[in-house]
């Protein structure tokens, strides 16, 4: 699958698929397409995982794209500021996306399914929420990031705390918690609510500079 990210203030992908490449993306991401292209609505893993998946704050469906004809073009955007990101499920491994960080994933062989918070309190407290999207297989992940991204990758054991909403996408290694801000006065003036998330490597991580709200809806909605 070729592809190019472009724009600066709210990136879009132009997509080239040859004939009888699929793609996934988030409901509402499709901005614009070419004749040979068809697309439905499509859960992936089934009844069980439509469950799940209206848990994660995901929407039940997804978009599935088929390219019947060769020379076609899709035109994706997730309808917010921000820039999107490329993750090599091959180099990178399976990834977690946050709540509407998900934009598309295309490639020879793409599993997308809802996984469980490892960590009872990060389930419930992180600001993730207790079910997090999962991709896996081998292909890429596009991740929308609200403003800009910042990437590390952490070596085993070393570990970062991230603010409530700054978390777009981390790797499956990635072990996901929260600690407590600390202090009356923190809890109650400096925003971050009771609890950050700390994450512990190894594996790669992105954030993003605007905090996405953790109660709303997915990029693509």
């Amino acid at each position: 699958m070729r592809y190019k990210i472009q724009g600066e203030i709210a990136q879009q992908v132009i997509l080239k698929p040859d004939a009888g490449e699929t793609v996934w993306t988030s409901n509402g991401a499709l901005m614009a397409y070419s004749p040979g292209v068809a697309w439905s609505l499509r859960v992936p893993g089934g009844m069980s995982g439509a469950v799940r998946r209206s848990f994660a704050g995901e929407g039940v469906s997804l978009t599935y794209l088929e390219t019947q004809s060769e020379n076609a073009t899709v035109l994706l955007a997730a309808n917010q500021p921000g820039h999107v990101m490329p993750w090599d499920l091959q180099s990178d491994g399976p990834v977690i996306t946050t709540r509407g960080a998900f934009l598309a994933a295309f490639g020879p062989e793409i599993d997308i399914n809802v996984t469980v918070a490892k960590r009872a309190g990060a389930a419930f407290f992180g600001g993730a929420g207790l079910f997090l999207q999962r991709v896996s297989g081998v292909g890429t992940v596009l991740i929308h990031g609200s403003g800009d991204f910042y990437e590390q990758t952490l070596a085993t054991g070393t570990a970062m705390t991230v603010s409530t909403g700054n978390l777009a996408a981390f790797a499956a290694d990635v072990d996901y918690d929260i600690r407590g801000v600390g202090g009356c006065r923190n809890i109650l003036f400096s925003g971050e609510g009771l609890f950050m998330t700390h994450l512990t490597g190894p594996g790669r991580v992105l954030l993003q500079t605007l905090k996405r709200e953790t109660g709303g809806s997915s990029s693509g909605s």
